[in-house]
Order: structure tokens, then C-alpha cells, then sequence
């Protein structure tokens, strides 16, 4: 059972006690990221994440680390287009410990300038691996071809050139915009009674501010293409077509439409491009959905003499699923796999914890695991090859990372 909680500052508490562990997750969720960053700010969410790690006024950055290790516990953090999240794994009889170690990184980290210059070499590092990454790189490339000037076409690490120009006072005020009660959850999942969610409160509860009103609207999808020369063994394509938003009414049709394109082993397009002709090692597709947009994107890798023939061999995929639709079969293995994903990734705390608070943070609500089973249950075969129709006879945006940098003349 999930306990929800709503502290008198704004700040949202969610509990879920397992009592069959020992371990208790912790998680502390933020609804900013890089949607939120004006262009000369790009980067500023993942690199604030990168320096509550740096110190505080009573630790050091060695010191928050030794607090975890010492008691066997995990910590770490991430940034994503549209949140961040700090979150915490420890033995359940450390679990006060550990929600005063991410208060302490959340209320009083220095933002100390000498750690914060070194830091910036790090980012920086972490972009140059980013970028000799191609693919990685090449999703990235087509969220800025699909989004355009939308802060979701820009790059979570941001840039070397916006790096360089952030000091103290920028992560200071950044945090005063957009760390606010209103958009703060604190997600607990494990072995843990509901009077916790009172100790989160004494140290969550009391501070204010409210979030600053910045609007860039509701993103248009673009359907350009993209090229970058680098030297790879590899030619790198990625294919981006519409998706829906987050808690849309028909998203549990294109999950299962994703599932069965791109998901999975025996998937249509691990079966056609990998299998039957042998032209991708990795051949896979994936839904993003964000809160007022979503893309469906193909991704695969192979050599650059294929290209053509990789391509003409995906739309050769999507044109025989719009226009025969999928199978009986397809959907019921489908069906089986998706909920026997969703139980098996339940297993850990940590999942739960992640789970619940982002169910918090983007949708305010939660749904038991029999109502979304239902809601597998309930997709039809017609229900997916209406979105199959919707998604992919549409246009589509193209984003590749190749040895010559050329698009492949089968691309339109």
C-alpha cells in the first residue's frame, strides 16, 4: 500500500512499506531538468545534480561519499529531460541516516568555486564521451532535428561553451527558481512503518519558495534530417516519428505497438533487420513521452555499404505493419511480456521508489499493479493498428552518425 503525503509547504511524500526486505530506497524528485533551461543555461539542471555531491557546510565531498560506504549503502543521481532525481539505497536500520546525509546535499551544499572549476572538467569530460559515443550520440541528433529550438532538442550535458560560464551563484538561483516545494517529491520504498513520512517532513517541509513561471510552449515536431561525419566501424540511424504525451489515453496501444515493432528478441524489426538478413548487431525502437509531446524512434547500426538497404528494410517493416496489422498472436505474447516486465522490474526497492515517484512527480496518481494489468489486458488488436497508422504513416525525421557523414540516397 502506498501512503501519500502532503507536507504544508507543497512538498508531496510518497511511502511504500515492504516488510518481506531489508533494504529501504530513498529517493528525492525534482520536476526540472532541461526542459526548464533557457539557452544560455543548457546543462545547468545535470551539473547542479553533479555538485550536491561536491560538499556541504558540515561535509566533504569525500565525507558524503564515506557516509554511504561506511554503512554498505548506495548513492547517486540523474538528470533527465524533464526531472532530476537523488536517490539513496541502504539497510533499513540506516534509513534515518540516509535521509539526513540528501537533506544535507539538498539544503546546504557550498557549490564551493574550486570544486566547482574541477567539476567542470568532469562534465566536460563526460560530454567528449558522450560524443565519441556514437550510438548515443545519434539519439540526441534526432531529438535536436524533431524539437528544434524546443529545449527538449537540447542536449541534458549541455555544452562546453555554456559550462564554462556557470559559477556559484548561477546553481544558487537556479535552485531558488525551480527546487521549489510545489515541485519537490520525496519517494520511500522498503522496509520502512509510515511514521517516517514524518521525519521527511521536519526536514522537508519547512522551507518555501515558488517556481518561477517560464514557458516555451507546446513543442511542434520537425521532420528534418541530420548527418555527422565521425570516424566509427559503424554507420549510425535513427528514424523519430510522432509519439503521444505522458498519460495519454491511448499510450498502453503504443506501448504494445512498440513492444511488438522493436521491443524484444522476436520483435518485427530484430526479425527482418537482424535475423532474415543479417544487416544490425542492434536494431531496436522506443517511446519517449514527455509531458506535452512524445516521439517514437527506430534505432539500428550497421555497415555504411548497408545503409541503404537498412533503411529501405525498416520502411519496408512499418509499411507491412500499417497496412496487414499485427497478428492474434503477436498481441498475446505481447500482453504476457509486457506485464511479466512490469512484475519482474518490481523486485527492488529501488524500482518501487522510482516508480512511485515518478508516477507522483509527473502524473499525481497511481494506479495498483491489477489496474494497469488490466489496462494490458484491455488493448485490442484494433486498438494498435489504429496507432500504428497514427504514428507511422506520417513523416518522420532521420538523424545518422556515419564515417562520411552522407545521407543514404533511399532516404527521402
Amino acid at each position: 500500500m502506498i501512503v501519500r503525503h502532503t507536507c504544508k509547504n507543497g512538498v508531496r511524500v510518497v511511502l511504500e512499506n515492504i516488510p518481506t526486505v531489508r533494504s529501504v530506497a530513498i529517493g528525492i524528485w525534482i520536476k526540472t531538468g532541461s526542459t526548464n533551461e533557457v539557452p544560455e543555461l543548457n546543462g545547468v539542471s545535470h551539473f547542479l545534480e553533479h555538485m550536491f555531491f561536491k560538499g556541504t557546510t558540515t561535509k566533504s565531498a569525500k565525507e558524503i561519499a564515506e557516509s554511504f560506504d561506511s554503512i554498505g549503502g548506495q548513492v547517486n543521481a540523474f538528470t533527465s529531460k524533464e526531472y532530476t532525481c537523488y536517490y539513496a539505497k541502504v539497510l533499513d536500520t540506516h534509513a534515518d541516516y540516509a535521509l539526513d546525509v540528501l537533506g544535507d546535499m539538498f539544503f546546504n551544499s557550498t557549490f564551493d568555486e574550486g570544486e566547482l572549476e574541477k567539476e567542470k572538467n568532469v562534465v566536460l569530460e563526460e560530454i567528449k564521451m558522450y560524443d565519441d559515443t556514437p550510438d548515443d550520440l545519434v539519439h540526441d541528433l534526432l531529438s535536436k532535428v524533431m524539437y528544434e529550438k524546443h529545449p527538449l532538442g537540447s542536449p541534458i550535458l549541455g555544452t562546453e561553451e555554456t559550462l564554462k560560464s556557470f559559477n556559484g551563484d548561477t546553481l544558487r538561483q537556479y535552485m531558488k527558481d525551480f527546487y521549489t516545494p510545489d515541485q519537490v517529491v520525496v519517494s520511500i520504498a522498503g522496509n520502512i512503518d509510515d511514521s517516517f513520512v514524518s521525519r521527511v517532513e521536519n526536514l522537508f517541509g519547512n522551507y518555501e519558495g515558488k517556481k518561477k513561471e517560464i514557458t516555451f510552449g507546446v513543442p511542434t515536431l520537425h521532420y528534418g534530417k541530420i548527418a555527422r561525419k565521425k570516424e566509427t566501424e559503424q554507420a549510425h540511424l535513427c528514424v523519430g516519428y510522432r509519439g503521444l504525451e505522458i498519460g495519454h489515453d491511448e499510450l498502453y496501444p503504443l506501448i504494445t505497438l512498440n513492444n511488438i515493432l522493436g521491443g524484444s528478441m522476436s520483435s518485427r524489426l530484430f526479425q527482418d533487420v537482424r535475423e532474415q538478413r543479417g544487416l544490425a548487431y542492434s536494431v531496436f525502437s522506443y517511446h519517449s513521452a514527455y509531458q506535452d509531446s512524445g516521439m517514437v524512434a527506430i534505432y539500428a547500426g550497421t555497415g555504411k555499404s548497408q545503409l541503404n538497404q537498412l533503411f529501405e528494410t525498416i520502411q519496408e517493416t512499418l509499411k507491412i505493419l500499417t497496412v496487414d496489422g499485427i497478428s492474434e498472436k503477436e498481441l498475446l505474447n505481447c500482453k504476457e511480456q509486457l506485464k511479466g516486465n512490469l512484475m519482474l522490474g518490481l523486485e527492488s526497492t529501488n524500482s518501487r521508489m522510482s516508480r512511485n515517484g515518478k508516477n507522483e512527480l509527473m502524473l499525481g496518481e497511481h494506479r495498483s499493479l491489477d489496474e494497469i494489468i488490466q489496462l494490458i489486458d484491455g488493448v485490442t488488436i484494433s486498438n494498435v493498428n489504429d496507432i500504428a497508422r497514427f504514428v507511422f504513416t506520417d513523416d518522420y525525421a532521420v538523424s545518422l552518425v556515419s564515417p562520411d557523414g552522407i545521407m543514404p540516397t533511399s532516404i527521402k
